[in-house]
């Protein structure tokens, strides 16, 4: 997956407004929804323990070479950590998302998802996700710990929930335990949005 996010130059440091204890809560909130333990991200990363626990601690600020190693270690770029740096009020940061101001991952399925919560250090995640006309989320059911539900806003979605296949339509709403196999799929030739509520967050 890639994320379509502020690009930042590769020098030695980060922008001045990159508060240490800001990024360092990202990269655990992250880690934690990944369920990594800083072990594992320390073996992905060639980062020690110590120095990724003081990152995460905001204790130590992380070079832009090791905030890269971190963020391919998570599945993400430097911009999921950096995006609200300049464009969000610093009173805000931990409670609003302005629309344009979106964390966004792109999958190779073409489905875009928009991180609509301010962090991940809730309990619930909440997103929207385009699936662009025969997009499949996955080939193959898959299972998690915790619960999902969601709303359609636009276009068709096919929903396998078990043995279950259901068709949903815009304004139509779901709700399911993530410990069952599912996935979906736009089976349309529209585009289709839905809003997700995850608990607790899978990113």
């Amino acid at each position: 997956m890639v994320v379509s996010d502020n690009i930042f130059p590769v020098t030695d440091a980060l922008p001045d407004d990159a508060a240490p204890a800001r990024i360092g809560r990202e990269i655990r909130d992250l880690r934690k929804a990944r369920r990594l333990t800083i072990k594992e991200l320390s073996l992905a990363t060639s980062l020690s323990i110590g120095h990724l626990s003081e990152i995460e601690r905001g204790l130590s600020s992380p070079s832009i070479k090791a905030l890269h190693d971190i963020a391919k270690a998570l599945g993400v770029t430097i911009g999921w950590f950096l995006h609200n740096a300049e464009a969000t009020e610093q009173g805000e940061r931990d409670y609003i998302v302005r629309a344009g101001n979106r964390r966004t991952l792109k999958f190779s399925s073409g489905i875009t998802d928009e991180l609509l919560s301010p962090n991940l250090r809730g309990q619930i995640e909440l997103l929207m996700s385009r699936f662009p006309p025969g997009a499949v989320g996955a080939e193959a059911p898959y299972s998690h710990q915790g619960e999902e539900a969601g709303l359609l806003l636009a276009g068709t979605l096919e929903l396998w929930i078990g043995e279950q296949c259901f068709t949903l339509n815009q304004g139509d709403s779901f709700s399911f335990p993530s410990t069952t196999p599912h996935r979906y799929r736009n089976p349309g030739d529209a585009e289709t949005v839905v809003i997700w509520a995850i608990t607790p967050p899978s990113y």
